[in-house]
């Protein structure tokens, strides 16, 4: 794998751009300011160059060039890590590895294969793996495996999943998502299979836009509080959203007194608006963004950034 250039800020969110061959990926590191890397440090690695599921406002589904390998998102993940603890003991209270970068995990098989592996290959008491999914459809074996995975490997709340449905509205839905995905009833199913005493509750994820139809009623009818909490997100500046005229529905002046918060909480749920820092929206952080420009020869790799070619697992 050769690394390609790395972009942002040692304080915020640093992009890595590497590719394989003629594939290329990103990967990234963040932190959540004012909290140290030694409470919190996150790495959210790509499971697929580009994307099949081609959502409306994510740039990742651009292009599809196939699955990522178990061995290739290990160097992910082993690039970041090393370059801040070379001897593979990571003494950071909240170490979340999302697979949550370009593609859709529960599409590639090779990411069961690498949550089998983290917790040997590093030592890590706060390794939290976190999958966000569409929850295509087909996936049903995946998703039976996962849940054998994280009874096993990753109990008591050592690991988090978010399915991103964005709408309660099923046409919408699919109208956002373009690809054939699981029923709220479905998604509803699966996680009374998934959730066992001491788990953290599963995400629901809503990327809101200024049109969007979010019914908590809808929601309150297929999901418990008890086992699922709301995220509610802006929708990024991203390619792909302003070609689709896609406006965020959250914005910085707005967000402390967004309605739908108050209306989930009075059913139970918690609930809160997800806001990343707005300067990640200049170093390009948004997912598939500059892998995009890249692959489209929209951008160069800055020369101060260029680097030699790296054997990532070294």
């Amino acid at each position: 794998m050769e690394l390609l250039g790395k972009y942002g800020k040692e304080d915020l969110a640093i992009l890595y751009v590497a590719k394989n061959g003629d594939k290329v990926l990103e990967f990234v590191e963040s932190l959540q300011p004012p909290i140290p890397r030694e409470k919190k440090w996150v790495l959210i690695i790509s499971t697929m160059y580009g994307c099949p599921i081609g959502c409306l406002m994510c740039d990742a589904g651009e292009y599809f060039h196939g699955k990522v390998s178990k061995e290739e998102m290990l160097e992910e993940i082993d690039y970041m890590v090393k370059s801040r603890y070379p001897d593979g003991k990571i003494l950071v209270e909240k170490f979340k590895v999302q697979f949550a970068r370009m593609g859709e995990p529960a599409l590639n098989e090779n990411v069961l294969e690498v949550l089998e592996e983290l917790p040997k290959k590093y030592e890590a008491p706060g390794l939290m793996p976190c999958i966000s999914t569409v929850a295509p459809k087909n996936s049903e074996e995946f998703f039976n495996k996962l849940i054998t995975i994280k009874d096993h490997l990753y109990s008591k709340g050592k690991f988090q999943l978010q399915f991103s449905i964005h709408s309660t509205n099923e046409e919408e839905r699919n109208k956002w998502i373009s690809s054939k995905i699981w029923n709220l009833s479905e998604i509803a199913s699966y996680g009374e299979k998934w959730f066992k005493e001491g788990d953290r509750k599963i995400t629901l994820n809503f990327a809101v836009a200024e049109d969007s139809l979010i019914d908590p009623e809808i929601v309150i009818k297929h999901f418990n509080p008890d086992k699922y909490w709301i995220k509610l997100t802006p929708i990024n500046p991203t390619n792909k959203a302003v070609k689709n005229e896609i406006k965020s529905g959250i914005t910085e002046e707005n967000s402390e007194f967004f309605p739908l918060v108050q209306e989930f909480k009075k059913r139970g749920f918690e609930a809160e608006i997800s806001f990343g820092e707005y300067e990640e929206n200049e170093i390009g952080t948004n997912c598939g963004q500059f892998a995009t420009k890249y692959n489209n020869g929209e951008v160069e790799i800055k020369e101060t950034y260029t680097t030699t070619k790296y054997a990532l697992s070294d």
